[in-house]
């Protein structure tokens, strides 16, 4: 194993940090954003929107983009940009503006996700054996790292604004220091080009709808757990901060150890087993009146969800020859959910309560592990990894 190669897994890692870091610290500071500029939960979902709608579309571009300029290029400069725009949410004056901060500082996010998941299935590729679910647990110590100094911030009374500014600041240049070690994606540009015009396999379909349900899942948690517990729990806001990494370090735990699982299990009974155990623990939470049980039930909905999206973008990798056209579609389908949920979310807790409203998390987890069985029966754990690309042959739907 070549040093480059080395090289190249740790700042892929990295970049997954840097950009939990970025989006974690918007999200758990969403408390003190109602306050700032004294909007309601259902404004909260219109801005959350905005943000979703940038990434989207940004995401459903990146087929064509990833297939000509490749993930190196694109979060060489997409991933400073993307720290550049937080700035403009932190020092949005107005709803209005907060809006427009929002929708553009998704649209970065979106091309920095799609970039940063294909590096890492180029990186996977590389090794030959199922790396995803690491690369993932970057993401949480980026988040985690963001629920930890947002209560910092908090308890020394920094403002939204100063905290989203600092971190914004810190980050672009190591975004780009970052990506001066990234691998070249593995398939000539004019090929590639056309892939990315082709309908995808059926499969990257529902590694999509799979995705849509646990991003979800996650997005419920990232966006309404801080509000779940301040409002509906009545827990003070430094306490209910943690709930956001606390739910992160479970999934840093299970994702240390999914390629382990995903290596013994198979992908498609890992999926299964992983929506089954999201729908009961936040069952759990959403029926608990107790902090103590509400907190420790994030960490256990973490736990359980975390696997679901590393594997599904790495199965998709894997299912043609260009990783980056089907990792972008199966993305662009897993961000939807993103898109909808905290709008859905904030809609039905303001019709009934947020209580009822994270409630369809319990049935999102039940739709993933229903999904999950129609996936391609396992030949034995990521064989299309080990394979060389140009003897792989593309996943295919089971009957």
């Amino acid at each position: 194993m070549t040093r480059d190669l080395r090289n190249a897994r740790v700042r892929a890692i990295l970049a997954f940090v840097l950009a939990g870091l970025m989006c974690g610290t918007f999200t758990v500071r969403i408390p003190a954003l109602t306050e700032k500029l004294g909007i309601s939960e259902a404004s909260v979902g219109v801005v959350l929107l905005a943000w979703g709608l940038g990434a989207l579309v940004s995401m459903q571009s990146m087929r064509g983009v990833m297939a000509r300029a490749g993930s190196r290029a694109v979060l060489r400069v997409g991933a400073p940009l993307c720290a550049v725009s937080l700035l403009g949410v932190a020092y949005a004056p107005s709803f209005p503006w907060l809006i427009a901060a929002a929708a553009l500082f998704g649209m970065f996010f979106g091309a920095v996700d799609v970039a940063m998941n294909a590096q890492g299935s180029t990186v996977e590729r590389a090794y030959g054996r199922p790396l995803m679910n690491g690369m993932h647990a970057g993401w949480c110590v980026g988040a985690m790292l963001a629920g930890v100094l947002g209560t910092v911030a908090i308890t020394a009374g920094l403002s939204f604004t100063a905290n989203l500014a600092a971190v914004a600041v810190v980050s672009a240049p190591l975004a780009y220091v970052l990506s001066r070690g990234f691998l070249p994606d593995p398939v000539a540009a004019a090929p590639a080009a056309g892939a990315a015009k082709r309908r995808m396999p059926p499969v990257v379909y529902l590694l999509g709808a799979i995705a849509f349900g646990a991003f979800m899942v996650e997005g419920a948690i990232a966006d309404w757990n801080g509000l779940f517990l301040r409002n509906t729990l009545g827990t003070p806001e430094a306490v209910a901060a943690l709930g956001y990494p606390i739910f992160e370090g479970g999934m840093l735990a299970a994702r240390l150890s999914g390629d382990r699982l995903r290596t013994r299990l198979g992908a498609r009974r890992l999926l299964m087993a992983s929506g089954l155990g999201t729908a009961v623990t936040f069952a759990l939470v959403v029926t608990t009146s107790s902090t103590v049980i509400a907190v420790a039930g994030m960490v256990l909905i973490g736990l359980t969800v975390a696997m679901v999206s590393p594997t599904t973008i790495s199965l998709a990798g894997t299912a043609t020859a260009t990783p980056g056209p089907a990792i972008a579609q199966t993305g662009a389908m897993g961000y939807a959910g993103l898109l909808l949920g905290p709008v859905v979310i904030g809609f039905v807790s303001n019709a009934a309560t947020l209580r009822v409203a994270l409630g369809i998390a319990v049935v999102l987890g039940v739709l993933i592990s229903v999904a999950a069985r129609f996936l391609p029966r396992p030949q034995g754990a990521m064989s299309e990894i080990h394979a060389p690309i140009e003897e792989r042959e593309p996943l295919k739907m089971a009957a």
